[in-house]
């Protein structure tokens, strides 16, 4: 499970794809997570995907 908190959110996330992901498609499908839900969440922080780092810059 993701945290709900979008810094807590934005670190788990980042982690997980520096550790475990090749893309964000692909951690969104293993934890069965909407891509545009948390897109949209951490844009609210002001994060954005990067898709050449593999992480929210």
């Amino acid at each position: 499970m993701l945290p709900k908190d979008p810094i807590m959110l934005l670190s788990v996330v980042n982690t997980r794809l520096r550790n475990q992901y090749a893309s964000l498609d692909a951690l969104c499908h293993d934890l069965a997570v909407s891509r545009a839900d948390l897109e949209a969440t951490l844009a609210e922080v002001g994060y954005a995907y990067d898709e050449k780092r593999n992480q929210f810059v």
